[in-house]
């Protein structure tokens, strides 16, 4: 039986392409044989359309016209693209509602949280239990539960969304004589802060003009201002942070009071300084203790005089005090020179050999600090650069050993790269750095061709010591080629989008670059972890702190660009904290974040600050760690320093997790009148709000939208206004 004369398809045939040109070879036989068995059989399948690739081979085999193909590739490219906009807009609004839920509603989200994450998260919130396999379901409320729900439906309740009229207090007098039993308001403490549908009172029974209740004296006629507000300080609100914990505050001197040589300077308005501190009731005082000025001169020669005339200062006003051990450059003038540098004899040395400086894609030197490549090479006067730190270290430690006896110094921050933070010095402003640029990797390789009887790649390589690591964990993996940092990075001021590196789907993610990241990452790493065995040593028991930055641009984009540059290796695929955390956590570390005050979302940098801190602060209190924080300078408003409040102390964490202290980074000095006081003082309040008052004015404003009129505000115990 010949199935291609008879225009038989099998419905299982893998080709479905060849349906048409078998077709076609029919029609060359007029004459088909006939028979009858045929004839009598099922009716016969119709031929499927082909579809996919096939569809495109046979439509080719038509004879298509190249230009409707020219078009439709066109189409399909801008369409891609559209749909790229699309999926970066919908990320950009989930990152904000996940930052959202996370900030205000307290949700334990993970760092890459997804639409799962999020139900569950809110229908536990509703009473609903989530277990891991996704079954869900609502468990029966107790007995005494019920019994209570069963009550209050027998009793009216009209929720107070808004204050009552100012007629229906009128003439109520506040005074009375009778013995008042506990208020009628309730609240239901299960609810949510943020609802103020929890405070309900009883229905008003308009025939009687009284109170549904068996008494008549649980009318609010006869409820004093110390009463209702008692009722209402029960519960939490929204903006208020009385009642939550205790974070001490500490305030960082102003530079200066230590000249070059070592001598304190001005201690008359030293003292005028810590009394204004004092007056706004900080907890302890922050002062920086600068390696270019103790051992500035020659090395191993420590002056520690003037530092001691500064603390025996401040010991008079009876605040503890932190001290920095601050390992790097400070502060740059209008003219171009340093402040305070490294010290001289450093610089000397970096003259003969600048490879233990940090150096950036053009070769250029960076003095902010000693590059990580001489940790364990002796090029420093015999010693290696741990070695230095370790001895002036623990020459600190000796010089002021009664202080720390007598509990004065309360702890010790280890500087470990630029402005004291554990990251390379990719960003930084001398040279030329503007935000929101990505930076630039500070392990440079130039490619240089050159021509002999064949052509040959050479590396002039201007960090030597970094670039010998480099060289040795490119061999372990087998890739010797791999041993150059990226030549497609871009410069300071780039942009994600116009490097072939950090772009979308970019060189970052692909082999090399993963080895790169990894090895870049991983050496700051065990800078970091060099140092701070050798710095529990030389302070023994003493607690010490680390800085960790805050490098929230382009937090929103794949390749986190700009913590790839600092040292963090945190795309979207990756944790790049974690690590580092575990090294802190070996040597009982607090990690001290930087915090950003106001709301820096840029839109055009793709920022998400809120999103970096949350992810930081729960991933470091995660493994244990105890957590500080500290403002960058440009959030010492007033608006900057209540979403640090709100960062510092979480009002619904159900761990009751927090900071174990802020410090706070002043501009200037306090008497030079850059610094409203009184919002400063209103920010150690909420710190403080435990011991004090707390926000006073928020809390009237509170009680004021809640249930109470003006007629009623005015009885309560502070001024309006």
């Amino acid at each position: 039986m010949n199935s291609i004369g008879n225009n038989i398809i099998d419905d299982n045939n893998p080709n479905p392409d060849l349906i048409e040109p078998l077709q076609h070879q029919t029609q060359h036989h007029p004459h088909p044989q006939h028979n009858p068995l045929q004839t009598q059989s099922q009716p016969q399948p119709q031929p499927r359309r082909p579809r996919g690739f096939a569809a495109t081979a046979a439509a080719n085999a038509m004879g298509p016209t190249n230009t409707a193909t020219g078009k439709g590739k066109k189409e399909r490219e801008k369409e891609k693209e559209r749909t790229k906009l699309r999926e970066r807009h919908r990320r950009a609004i989930t990152s904000r509602m996940l930052a959202g839920l996370r900030q205000y509603g307290n949700f334990p989200l993970p760092a890459r949280a997804d639409m799962n994450d999020v139900l569950a998260a809110l229908a536990r919130e509703a009473g609903w239990t989530v277990e891991a396999d996704g079954n869900t379901f609502r468990q029966s409320p107790p007995i005494q539960q019920q019994q209570q729900q069963q009550q209050m439906a027998a009793f009216p309740v009209r929720s107070v969304g808004s204050p009552l009229s100012g007629n229906s207090l009128k003439g109520c007098p506040m005074k009375t004589a009778v013995e008042c039993q506990p208020s009628v308001l309730r609240i239901d403490e299960s609810l949510s802060p943020a609802s103020l549908d929890s405070v309900v009172i009883p229905e008003r029974d308009t025939r009687t003009d009284k109170y549904t209740t068996a008494s008549p004296i649980n009318s609010v006629e006869c409820l004093e201002a110390d009463q209702i507000i008692q009722d209402v300080r029960s519960g939490d609100h929204d903006n208020d942070f009385t009642g939550s914990q205790y974070v001490p505050v500490y305030v960082m001197l102003a530079t200066g009071f230590i000249n070059n040589f070592g001598q304190l300077v001005d201690p008359e308005v030293l003292r005028q300084e810590l009394s204004h501190m004092k007056s706004l009731n900080v907890d302890g005082v922050i002062v920086n203790c600068w390696w270019g000025i103790v051992e500035g001169w020659n090395p191993q020669k420590y002056a520690w005089s003037g530092y001691r005339e500064l603390f025996n200062i401040i010991r008079e006003f009876n605040v503890k005090l932190q001290v920095v051990m601050a390992f790097h450059e400070y502060g740059v003038n209008d003219s171009g020179d340093v402040l305070i540098s490294l010290p001289r004899w450093i610089m000397e040395i970096g003259k003969g050999n600048q490879d233990i400086f940090f150096t950036d894609h053009e070769g250029r030197r960076n003095t902010e600090c000693l590059s990580w490549g001489v940790d364990k090479e002796r090029v420093l006067n015999g010693r290696t650069g741990i070695e230095v730190y370790f001895d002036f270290m623990r020459s600190f430690r000796t010089e002021f050993d009664d202080l720390f006896v007598a509990g004065f110094i309360s702890a010790v921050e280890i500087g470990l790269g630029p402005s004291g933070e554990l990251r390379y010095p990719s960003f930084p402003d001398r040279m030329g750095w503007r935000y929101p640029g990505i930076g630039e990797f500070q392990v440079s390789v130039k490619a240089i061709l050159i021509l002999c009887n064949s052509i040959e790649a050479a590396k002039l390589c201007y960090d030597k010591y970094l670039q010998q690591n480099l060289r040795k964990a490119a061999r372990l993996r087998g890739h010797s080629l791999w041993a150059r940092g990226p030549d497609n990075a871009g410069q300071y001021n780039s942009r994600p989008h116009e490097t072939g590196f950090f772009c979308e789907r970019g060189d970052y993610d692909s082999y090399y670059g993963r080895f790169f990241l990894q090895w870049y990452a991983q050496s700051l790493i065990d800078h970091a972890d060099n140092v701070l065995s050798l710095a529990s040593l030389a302070l023994e028991d003493i607690k010490i702190i680390v800085k960790v930055p805050g490098v929230y641009w382009w937090y929103k984009t794949a390749s986190h660009a700009a913590e790839l540059t600092a040292g963090y290796y945190n795309p979207t695929n990756q944790d790049g904290y974690s690590p580092i955390f575990e090294v802190l956590k070996k040597y009982s570390v607090t990690m001290k974040f930087v915090c950003s005050g106001p709301n820096l979302e840029d839109h055009e940098a793709l920022a998400d600050p809120e999103g970096l801190s949350w992810q930081v602060i729960n991933s470091a209190w995660d493994r244990g760690l105890s957590v500080a924080g500290e403002n960058a300078l440009s959030c010492y408003d007033r608006e900057g320093c209540m979403r640090i409040v709100e960062t510092a102390k979480p009002r619904i964490d159900p761990d009751h997790r927090h900071f174990s202290f802020f410090a706070y980074q002043q501009p200037s000095s306090l008497l030079q009148g850059t610094i409203c006081f009184s919002d400063l003082d209103y920010f150690i309040k909420c710190m403080h709000a435990p011991r004090g008052k707390g926000t006073e004015v928020q809390m009237k404003e509170t009680y004021q939208v809640i249930c109470f009129p003006d007629e009623v505000v005015n009885f309560l115990p502070f001024r309006r206004g």
